[in-house]
């Protein structure tokens, strides 16, 4: 799907009939152009044959309900994931922004099957209607759109920014910007492209280890984005947005979550509109997630340090849609 394309084929219409498509995908989020009783006959025939709405995709939903993963596959035939989360009153869309991850971090699926090619805006845009089409079925609503799927958004700048402006669009999905969230592994660039924006996302850093050689062993990419460098990005950042920053620190039993880990990521962390997310890792191949006994030693230490801390806890291990477990088969 492509409203680029259509508004195309729109230019010899009235011109409000732009903003009623817009209506019809983006607030009625119809699934079939014949659903679009307010386009005349002719014009709904010519964009189901030539524009169709749907949206291939296969479910997985885990034994308590609470998470969908959708497999989507794309015009190419390429395929992608991304995870529906559902929690109290909030329902979260994880999406992807590449098909794979050229990063190759040692605890993510993703990377562990290569890079295809980024996404552009619109199959971005169309992971969100996937999940807001069935969520309207239960008289519910997408709240909160994460970039925490496969992929490095800021390798792919340009179409995140331009999915978000559309999602964003009051005359469309009408989503808050505050309830967007993008996920960096430190790619210094896209956050000084990001303070610049004036857009209300959210921030966080994948940082996962609190010192360069233990993280360049985690994350390959830390040698050429190295954690006092990506910090200096994140100080102009906060300096240029007043906004807060999440530090997302994956648990991995025996490699980042001992105690001197936890003292030395205080270090780094003990700062205004700091704070960090302790995340339950899932395991993708040899690695163990850390104990709770051990989790909760962990994040004691953060908090006597005066640093603020948060904890995700596993969402959708079971079908392969929590955090680091995404990668389609392609």
């Amino acid at each position: 799907m492509n409203l680029d394309r259509i508004e195309k084929v729109l230019v010899d219409e009235p011109k409000f009939r732009k903003k009623q498509v817009k209506q019809l995908v983006f607030c009625d989020l119809i699934e079939n152009w014949s659903e679009a009783t307010t386009l005349p006959e002719s014009l709904r025939k010519m964009l189901n044959e030539k524009y169709p709405l749907e949206i291939e995709a296969e479910n997985f939903v885990s034994q308590d309900g609470t998470t969908i993963k959708a497999l989507i596959t794309m015009e190419d035939g390429l395929k992608i994931e991304s995870v529906l989360m559902r929690h109290k009153n909030r329902n979260t869309v994880c999406v992807s922004s590449q098909v794979g991850c050229p990063l190759d971090c040692i605890f993510c699926a993703t990377g562990q099957m290569g890079f295809k090619r980024n996404l552009d805006k619109w199959e971005i845009v169309e992971q969100v209607l996937f999940f807001a089409r069935l969520l309207k079925k239960e008289s519910q609503k997408v709240t909160n759109i994460v970039f925490m799927g496969m992929g490095e958004p800021f390798l792919n700048y340009e179409n995140v920014i331009g999915a978000i402006r559309i999602l964003n669009d009051k005359e469309g999905f009408n989503l808050g910007a505050r309830h967007f969230s993008i996920s960096t592994v430190g790619i210094t660039e896209g956050i000084q492209k990001l303070a610049d924006e004036k857009l209300e996302v959210n921030l966080a850093i994948s940082l996962h280890a609190p010192n360069n050689e233990l993280r360049s062993k985690m994350m390959p990419i830390n040698k050429k984005y190295p954690i006092a460098r990506i910090f200096e990005a994140v100080d102009e950042y906060i300096k240029e947005t007043r906004r807060r920053v999440m530090f997302e620190y994956i648990m991995i039993k025996d490699v980042n979550d001992s105690d001197d880990c936890a003292r030395d990521l205080a270090k780094l962390t003990k700062r205004k509109l700091f704070f960090v997310n302790l995340i339950e890792y899932n395991p993708t191949g040899i690695y163990k997630r850390s104990v709770q006994e051990r989790i909760k030693k962990f994040r004691q230490i953060l908090e006597n340090e005066g640093v603020t801390v948060t904890q995700r806890w596993h969402f959708g291990q079971n079908i392969k849609a929590a955090c680091g477990q995404l990668a389609a088969k392609v």
